[in-house]
């Protein structure tokens, strides 16, 4: 189950206004793999907030810049890769500011700013973040299993 069913691979400029249209490629892409409404909300939000948080934080306002999602698609899930060539950000620095945090933590009670990390971790079954030259987000939606690992795994990779 291991094999790539269908790769899809959008890349939009750095701006709000293009959040809305990588909502609505995932919208299609999960409801035609079968998951759930509440399923494909989740995914919705999920790639939401990685897509702003590099909209809003990766390049200078008259920097430009573009984000790059990729959608592979597989029999028993859906990994969504969403990357900017932008200004890097100290992940555990930003996940510490937010103090502890676990799934059944109160929303009301989490700091503004730094959601969008949390809410990544509490809607999909996997989360990777790669540190190099700008980010990049790696999630897992499995179609029918439960979630195997609750936390993020973040790496660091200098390319040569």
């Amino acid at each position: 189950m291991n094999q790539i069913v269908d790769y899809i691979e959008m890349k939009v400029p750095a701006k709000p206004e293009f959040v809305g249209i990588i909502r609505l490629t995932l919208s299609g892409i999960a409801s035609r793999m079968g998951y759930s409404y509440d399923d494909i909300e989740d995914l919705k939000i999920a790639i939401s907030e990685a897509c702003t948080n590099a909209v809003h934080h990766a390049y200078k306002s008259n920097e430009g810049g573009e984000v790059v999602v990729g959608f592979a698609l597989y029999a028993d899930r859906l990994e969504v890769m969403v990357a900017d060539n932008g200004k890097s950000f100290d992940f555990e620095k930003a996940k510490n500011e937010l103090g502890p945090y676990s799934a059944s933590s109160p929303v009301d009670q989490l700091p503004e700013g730094g959601l969008g990390l949390y809410l990544m971790e509490t809607l999909m079954d996997e989360v990777r973040v790669l540190l190099n030259s700008g980010v990049t987000v790696f999630m897992t939606k499995y179609l029918s299993e439960e979630r195997i690992d609750h936390g993020t795994t973040i790496s660091n990779y200098e390319a040569n």
